[in-house]
């Protein structure tokens, strides 16, 4: 199964869909802040690099997701299912980024649980994978209170914006550890 270039997933608070061009003007005003993209691989506040990070979306090479946020009415960031290995039945959810104003509110946990319920309980995927920077403390305590589990370091890994390199951490969540999780919800 290929996942659908479609694809919508909802629940109470959020609605995810595929992002458009038409997205583009919103999603950059949200992103103009230039210390969103600390530990990013782009500097979305630059148009041309918001374009270059939105084209791989656009040619089909993972699912961007437009974050709409039903309580606020409003596009609130960005999310994907990308690297998807069916034959491994695993997936990586990232890409992820809220305008700043946005921070704080429950939104990423409430989508990302959105997210993991399509991946588990719809691909009836076994693995569901996360990376991020190793200096990115929030996002690193944010998919510990999702319930994911540190699984180790790539040191040197990813080249991110302004030339530093970032060591990057994985994490995953397992068919097994999702019942537990789902449970709790």
């Amino acid at each position: 199964m290929m996942l659908e270039s479609n694809l919508i997933l909802e629940n109470e608070q959020i609605l995810l869909r595929p992002i458009t061009k038409r997205d583009f003007s919103s999603l950059m005003l949200l992103a103009k802040d230039s210390d969103l993209w600390r530990y990013f691989t782009f500097d979305l506040s630059v148009d041309s690099e918001f374009e270059e990070w939105a084209n791989p979306a656009l040619d089909g090479q993972r699912l961007q997701f437009l974050i709409w946020d039903k309580k606020l009415n409003q596009a609130v960031g960005s999310t994907a299912l990308g690297n998807y290995a069916p034959r491994d039945e695993r997936i990586e959810i990232g890409w992820t980024w809220l305008g700043r104003q946005f921070h704080g509110l429950g939104i990423n946990q409430a989508m990302k649980l959105l997210m993991l319920e399509y991946c588990f309980e719809t691909l009836k995927l076994k693995r569901v994978e996360f990376k991020t920077d190793v200096l990115n403390i929030p996002a690193r305590r944010a998919l510990l209170r999702l319930g994911a589990l540190e699984e180790g370091v790539l040191r040197s890994h990813t080249l991110l914006t302004h030339g530093r390199r970032r060591d990057t951490i994985y994490y995953s969540v397992l068919e097994s550890e999702w019942k537990g999780i789902s449970a709790e919800i």
